[in-house]
């Protein structure tokens, strides 16, 4: 059994609200700016800018909310897996991928849940190998090395 060795987090309750926190923020500033420009882009001349911040104000929060539930339920999902399986590794994100794409996706009906799951899972392996591939290269790029030292000819004997 191995007892996890990365300190710096908070324990999982406290993960999962900031994480639910941060995942609304992000959703909401995003779209801020997404139904921003595209209220602008969509009103008449004149009324752009109330165009803009009507768009913004009606559809924000709605994808911040989207975000949210993602991201708490992969948090918690995340959070359940380190519990169970006593270990901190990536494929923990990768099943939390799956079951949180499984999960959002579950009033479609079983096929589209298992589609939708997929997709979460693959997600995710690929954010995590990313993460993997970027750590090793620049874990190998800050690698110390050995100091070469300059040839030197023996004096020549006479």
């Amino acid at each position: 059994m191995t007892r996890s060795s990365d300190h710096s987090r908070d324990p999982c309750p406290y993960v999962i609200f900031s994480d639910l926190g941060a995942s609304f923020a992000m959703g909401a500033i995003g779209g801020g700016v997404w139904y921003g420009i595209k209220g602008a882009k969509n009103s008449p001349r004149g009324d752009r800018f109330p165009g803009a911040l009507a768009s913004l104000k009606a559809r924000a929060p709605v994808l911040g909310g989207n975000f949210a539930a993602w991201g708490g339920l992969f948090s918690t999902f995340d959070c359940g897996m380190k519990g169970i399986r006593q270990k901190e590794d990536p494929w923990n994100s990768i099943a939390s991928g799956f079951l949180t794409g499984g999960v959002i996706a579950a009033r479609g009906g079983p096929r589209v849940a298992l589609t939708s799951a997929a997709l979460g899972g693959v997600f995710l392996a690929v954010i995590e190998g990313l993460g993997i591939a970027i750590s090793r290269a620049l874990a190998d790029q800050n690698k110390p090395m050995a100091p070469q030292l300059p040839d030197i000819a023996p004096p020549a004997s006479h």
